[in-house]
């Protein structure tokens, strides 16, 4: 377990590197173009996130990366914006956008690894608070152009940091076999019901959390997709629900605790990162302390942003708990993977990073 922890010390210091120094390069962007703020939410979002996907990737994953996550960085501006203006219109196409993602793993490795990267900018939509602003506050956020070239420096900063990593650092990256694939016996295919599962649990928490929690939807459709992704069948389903509730009680109620002290500004910014780190050094051993270190996280952004963590508490957890909940409704109720599948379902589907 020791020799577990100090890996995962390493590797999560890695990651923290790249994540600074895409911080540090989108703040002179900020300085020097007059960007918003969200512009430098967005370079932590996107770096966090495709550390743990490029950190075994070959040359023709990283040109794959270069491509798609630029790209799909600058349309989730759109997106945001349409999802702000026409909340129906830009739900239904960001729950479309979910889906394919996850559809298009039948077509092999290749095309999943594609899938997990286009799902990356969607992901940092729901944590960069954008499209749940006032609309007088829109305007003012980053535009297209530089959120694509946000993503650019966040895979220039990914790769730089961990090509060092493994030529100077104590251990190299350790590449997971690939998983022999065997065409699955089930119909329809396991890609197939987990998009479609992804789809009706996502395109319900956009209903029900504009509907219950107005401007705060942003929380019900983050739990939904997370408690979702890389779905492995119904129990898993569950485990990773639970697992998101119990560490988002624990992440907001210590977010709640930092404002009831006082701490905000460039404190504030600094305990998120710490937060952060510590995080991802526990993520392996258990989900719950990712969704704990994630929730105050954005606890603490979100109150950097000018929203109260104490008075938005209560909220805050009903809405996990509805999207946790959705989540596992899809999965049990909605072509539900036999107990006989799960097996092909494993080989057939590999899970995501959510």
């Amino acid at each position: 377990m020791t020799a577990k922890l100090i890996r995962n010390a390493y590797e999560s210091a890695l990651t923290m590197t790249a994540v600074l120094l895409c911080w540090a390069v989108a703040l002179e962007l900020e300085g020097a173009a007059g960007l918003h703020t969200d512009v430098l939410v967005l370079a932590i979002a996107l770096t966090l996130t495709l550390a743990s996907t490029q950190r075994t990737a070959d040359t023709r994953r990283r040109l794959t990366a270069l491509v798609l996550l630029p790209a799909t960085a600058g349309a989730s501006v759109f997106l945001g914006r349409l999802i702000a203006s026409h909340y129906a219109i830009g739900a239904a196409v960001f729950t479309a956008g979910m889906a394919l993602a996850i559809w298009i793993r039948r077509y092999g490795p290749a095309a999943t690894k594609a899938g997990t990267l286009m799902t990356i900018p969607l992901v940092a939509l729901l944590v960069v608070p954008g499209p749940a602003l006032p609309p007088e506050a829109q305007s003012g956020l980053v535009t297209w152009g530089w959120s694509a070239l946000i993503g650019a420096v966040a895979c220039g900063c990914v790769w730089l940091v961990q090509g060092l990593g493994d030529r100077f650092g104590p251990w190299r990256a350790e590449a997971a076999p690939e998983p022999s694939r065997r065409p699955s016996r089930l119909h329809p295919r396991p890609s197939t019901r987990m998009a479609l599962q992804m789809a009706a649990g996502v395109a319900t928490a956009f209903a029900l959390g504009h509907l219950l929690f107005d401007g705060h939807w942003p929380w019900v459709v983050l739990t939904a997709y997370v408690a979702a992704s890389g779905n492995r069948g119904r129990t898993d389903v569950l485990r990773k629900g639970v697992e998101r509730l119990a560490g988002a009680t624990v992440g907001t109620l210590l977010a709640a605790g930092v404002a009831a002290i006082g701490v905000s500004g460039r404190a504030a910014v600094a305990l998120m990162f710490t937060v952060l780190t510590v995080a991802l050094w526990l993520r392996p051993l258990n989900y719950a302390y990712w969704a704990a270190g994630m929730t105050c996280a954005l606890s603490l952004l979100l109150g950097y942003f000018g929203q109260d963590a104490q008075h938005l508490l209560p909220v805050r957890l009903e809405g996990i708990a509805v999207g946790a909940a959705l989540s596992v409704a899809s999965a049990w109720w909605l072509l539900p993977v036999p107990r006989r599948g799960t097996a092909a379902a494993r080989i057939a589907v590999r899970p995501s990073d959510g």
